[in-house]
């Protein structure tokens, strides 16, 4: 069965007679277009893709045959409108009120537009061999970064040298960085979003690593926290509590357990050692397409892990003004549990200086 017949049954489920897809992810997904500017419109007996001219090549090499391609227009709202009716879903979060309003004033028939949620990103938050595969090759080429970043040291450069660095390496292997990497050291290491700085990196100091590359449009996500030089015992500890939430919610993850769930087991961990301000985000989100996709790990989380989910597990403490620690993988969840696309040592590893 395909993605949009799959789509179908989501659409039959909420009782719509079409769903119009906006966002370029979701058209991705659904016909394989990497173009700017396209849309698709979904029914029982409907599988219509729109572009404009600029590409009626691309559209025809990415775009399989299921799919009715009516000419390239410059304007595509007209033409969209035109084959809309019935109860027409459309992706509210995605979708501008203007665009909206575009699409309500344009269509000919009387269509009754009803804001439909994430249809199509249900269906993505359950990865398919081939995208794990693709999810696998690109947290690869990340743990070759990696080795390739600490062969070459990390004291004595600055934050920004290093993310630079990382990602230029990236882009030498093949792929894109699948967001700006984060390098955070010393007191940085406890912004959990830190942006890499002029700050020098010196010795005896935390390091916290967050990266992720793109290949073949799937994404890798992880995080590693490396000592340049011997940190410390109270750092020491703080690293290994947070390696232990970490291994302890990994063996959470299966199939049925709850982002609450396996969330909590971490949070409770890091709180019963008097942790728990400092640890202010969720356990970890799903990967794809995107760096951040469904399902979510959290405390407000109602998602429910699926077989084919490819999740993070990053539990963090963050001292204010100190250092931070987060460790963190991406695994797909598997009948019998996970399977970790991470392979870089969680060891705590100390840097020599560069």
């Amino acid at each position: 069965m395909s993605r949009a017949d799959r789509l179908v049954e989501l659409i039959a489920e909420r009782e719509l007679d079409q769903l119009f897809v906006s966002d370029l992810t979701n058209v991705r997904y659904l016909t394989g277009f990497t173009g700017t500017n396209g849309a698709c419109l979904v029914g029982r007996e409907l599988r219509i893709f729109f572009t404009d001219f600029r590409y009626t090549e691309r559209a025809e090499r990415e775009v399989g045959e299921e799919w009715e391609r009516p000419e390239a227009e410059r304007e595509l709202v007209p033409q969209i409108a035109a084959r809309m009716s019935g109860k027409v879903g459309f992706e509210d979060a995605k979708l501008s009120v203007r665009q909206l309003a575009r699409l309500e004033a344009a269509v000919t028939e009387d269509v009754d537009f009803v804001p439909a949620g994430d249809l199509v990103e249900r269906l993505r938050a359950v990865k398919e061999p081939e995208e794990i595969e693709r999810m696998a090759a690109a947290s690869e080429l990340a743990d070759d970064v990696y080795r390739w970043t600490l062969d070459r040291g990390l004291a004595g450069r600055t934050e920004r040298d290093v993310a630079r660095a990382c990602e230029a390496r990236i882009r030498e292997l093949g792929a894109e960085p699948s967001f700006p990497p984060i390098i955070a050291a010393g007191e940085n290491g406890a912004l959990p979003h830190a942006e890499p700085g002029e700050r020098e990196i010196g010795s005896g100091e935390l390091v916290v690593f967050d990266m992720g590359a793109q290949l073949d449009g799937y994404c890798s996500d992880g995080t590693r926290t490396f000592a340049t030089g011997e940190p410390g015992d109270e750092a020491r500890e703080v690293y290994d509590l947070v390696l232990a939430a970490q291994l302890a919610a990994l063996a959470a993850i299966r199939v049925g357990a709850s982002g609450e769930e396996v969330d909590a087991v971490a949070r409770e961990m890091i709180a019963e050692a008097g942790h728990g301000d400092h640890f202010g985000h969720g356990l970890g989100h799903g990967v794809g397409l995107e760096v951040h996709e469904s399902p979510r790990l959290g405390i407000t989380s109602e998602d429910e892990l699926r077989e084919g989910n490819a999740v993070t597990v990053e539990p963090g403490i963050y001292l204010p003004g100190r250092f931070g620690v987060r460790i963190e993988d991406l695994v797909v969840v598997t009948g019998d549990g996970y399977r970790n696309l991470s392979g870089t040592s969680k060891e705590l590893t100390v840097v020599d200086g560069g």
